[in-house]
């Protein structure tokens, strides 16, 4: 699995492709088996209730889709109008005439008019003025997506969709008033994101950006926002890029293999931080098999092309320091909180611009720059 060891017949590749293989053949004779006895009535009821407690659905694949899910908050009205205009994806993906779509956006017409003061009542006093700015924005898009349709231009749909989910992305955001917790006292010493920063990250093949959350994973994302702002990827080579699987960087040169505090003049190590679903605060320092809980969803799980994730020692899971790796996958063929690493790696961010650059990274290129765009106003240096 994606680490910070080198690559060894027993390291995190080997052990990965292993792991793979086996849950293949395991997932296979499992079908098999449990078609042949449900259909004798022979299930015993321990696998049915196995069975039964699995995640339903297909996992979402958009890391932008994701980050809106991922924010803090409990506000209906605007969950329903992100899940309306997510579901629109459906009948532009079919041969389904494109006027089907009208009904969708009379919903979420409806929505942003008769639930407005509901979406309001989420919105701190000193936000709301830009929150209304962002509903006319919106009500306006709709219209121009109604436009769209009436012209069968499927190209133009897809655009104004994308442009209106990121209005309410943003609307979302305003509605969170202010980090909804305590980080452990142990961690006090690391650098924390209270909230979210956009990095862009120029290699020698293109341009990438991405979204750190600092929401589900402030230890995390505090690391990462803060060696990109100390510079210490710049000019950092890829080591490890393996087609449909990862690409890793950020091992610095030299003997050591993470980030060395200057001041302290010690490893920084990064605990590993999950934060699942239902659960106000992420778990530390402990995989959630371990803790009995590999059943449930990290509300930032792997199932985006282009998932960021710290990567660790295979034997160490707080072992992490600045490595870190971008996910290839769309484990489209697992059921939503399945993944093999979800619950195992740090998740802390995704790709929002620029996947199709990862999959021409290779080892030997390398990460020419990476800063800060937005969100430094949330790094929360140790005292």
């Amino acid at each position: 699995m994606p680490c910070i060891e080198p690559c060894k017949p027993n390291s995190c590749p080997g052990i990965m492709a292993n792991l793979l293989k086996q849950w293949l053949k395991q997932a296979i004779l499992t079908l098999l088996l449990v078609v042949g006895l449900w259909g004798w009535g022979l299930m015993p009821a321990s696998a049915q209730v196995l069975i039964g407690s699995l995640p339903a659905g297909n996992a979402i694949t958009s890391g932008k889709a994701l980050l809106r899910y991922a924010l803090p908050i409990d506000n209906k009205p605007v969950r329903q109008l992100q899940k309306v205009l997510e579901d629109i994806s459906t009948p532009l993906r079919t041969r389904k005439r494109l006027s089907a779509i009208n009904s969708s956006l009379t919903q979420a017409e409806r929505i942003l008019t008769n639930k407005q003061d509901a979406l309001f009542a989420s919105v701190p006093e000193d936000r709301r003025a830009e929150a209304g700015f962002l509903m006319t924005q919106l009500q306006m898009g709709i219209n121009d997506m109604r436009s769209a349709v009436e012209n069968d231009d499927k190209d133009a749909v897809w655009k104004k969709r994308s442009e209106l989910l990121d209005m309410v992305g943003i609307l979302e955001e305003l509605m969170v008033p202010a980090f909804p917790y305590e980080v452990p006292e142990e961690y006090s010493n690391l650098p924390q994101l209270k909230g979210r920063a956009t990095v862009e990250v120029l290699t020698t093949k293109g341009r990438v950006v991405l979204v750190a959350d600092g929401y589900s994973a402030p230890v995390t994302a505090g690391n990462f926002v803060d060696l990109v702002n100390r510079g210490f990827y710049n000019g950092l080579p890829f080591t490890r890029a393996e087609d449909f699987y990862v690409v890793q960087v950020g091992d610095p040169p030299g003997d050591a293999e993470g980030f060395i505090d200057p001041k302290t003049k010690e490893y920084r190590a990064i605990p590993l931080e999950v934060r699942v679903k239902g659960d106000d605060v992420p778990t530390y320092g402990i995989t959630l098999e371990d803790a009995g809980r590999f059943l449930e969803e990290p509300v930032l799980p792997f199932s985006a092309y282009g998932t960021v994730a710290m990567a660790r020692p295979g034997d160490d899971v707080n072992g992490g320091s600045s490595q870190f790796f971008f996910f290839l996958f769309e484990p489209e063929l697992t059921p939503a909180g399945a993944n093999l690493l979800d619950g195992r790696y740090s998740v802390f961010g995704y790709v929002i611009e620029g996947e199709e650059v990862l999959g021409k990274l290779k080892p030997g290129d390398k990460i020419d720059s990476a800063k800060v765009l937005n969100g430094m106003e949330n790094l929360v240096e140790p005292a």
